[in-house]
Order: C-alpha cells, then structure tokens, then sequence
C-alpha cells in the first residue's frame, strides 16, 4: 500500500512539473480556430484597451506581443519560454484578420507548429493576462542567454509604448532562471 500511494504521488508530481514547464502540449494549439471575444471568426481581431490602443488579441481577447529579440523574425522564444509566452498557432489553413490588423502571415517554430505573424512581428500571448487586460507590456525577462523585452502589438503591426497602460500594472524586470 505504502509503495503504491509514493508511485501515485510521484506520478501526479511529474504532471505538475511538466505543466508548470509547458509539457503539456505548449504552442501546439490551434489558438487560431476559435472565435475571438467580439465575433467574426478571425485568427487575430482589434481591440481598445484603455491606456494602451487598438491593440491585437487572440480569438479569447487576449493581447497579442512581439519580443525585441524576435525583431529578425526568427524564433528564439522556446522550451521555458513559451511557458510564459505562448506562440499564437493556427494547426492548418491562413490566419485571418481584421481589417486594421496588419499583414499576417506564419512562419515555421522549430517544433513543427505554424506561428501567426504581423507584418513579420511573431506573436504571442502573455500567461499573466486575462481578456481585455495588458500585463506584459514592457515586460522584461531572460531565457536561454537572451534578455526579451515584449511590448503589446498595436493595430497595423506597431508596438505600444511601454509606458502605455495602467502604471500600477506595469510589470517589473523578471529573471526566471532559465
């Protein structure tokens, strides 16, 4: 008994930690199959968020961001990375958008999944936002040697400024240790 209940604790552990590492399945999803917040059935839709602009969202209405260091449009946010940052994929088909989004196109991750672009600008979502709220706005952290900075995308593929939005939820300097 005592030997069964350490191998099921053990098992529910390496769920646990696969998970917080994006394991299970990260950037695999088809974010862009589903229905954006305000209808219309596009991969990437607009939307005023207070303080920042039009900002690009994903079909559940979370902000969308680029990072700095994927200015070249290569794709060096991978492994813990994408724990926080979760690429906007589209399994199979082209992303569609609205009208004032931008250029949108995809570009291959080394996974084999399909990443949705904005005028060349990868795009991503931020686990620490909710629809409608922009967290990682200036956000800044480090992952595999590479200092990110990732600023929301704004309507026609600019980025916000990282002094836009509320003050009080401008996020500090992070250091994950990755």
């Amino acid at each position: 008994m005592k030997k069964r209940l350490l191998t099921s604790g053990a098992a529910v552990a390496a769920t646990l930690i696969l998970a917080a590492c994006g394991g299970g399945g990260g950037g695999s999803s088809d974010s862009g199959s589903a229905a954006p917040a305000g209808g219309g059935g596009d991969t990437v839709a607009v939307k005023e968020i207070d303080g920042v602009g039009d900002v690009l969202v994903d079909a559940s209405g979370k902000a969308l961001y680029s990072s700095d260091v994927e200015a070249d449009g290569k794709v060096h946010c991978t492994g813990a990375c994408t724990s926080f940052w979760e690429p906007l994929t589209v399994g199979s088909g082209t992303p569609t958008a609205a009208a004032d989004a931008g250029k949108l196109g995809v570009t291959d991750r080394p996974d084999g999944t399909k990443q949705v672009t904005v005028d060349g600008k990868l795009l991503y979502t931020f686990s620490e936002d909710e629809p409608g709220k922009v967290k990682g706005n200036g956000f800044a952290d480090d992952f595999d040697g590479r200092h990110f900075t990732w600023n929301a995308v704004l309507a026609g593929g600019g980025s916000a400024d990282s002094s836009s939005g509320d003050a009080s939820q401008a996020p500090p300097r992070n250091d994950y240790g990755y």
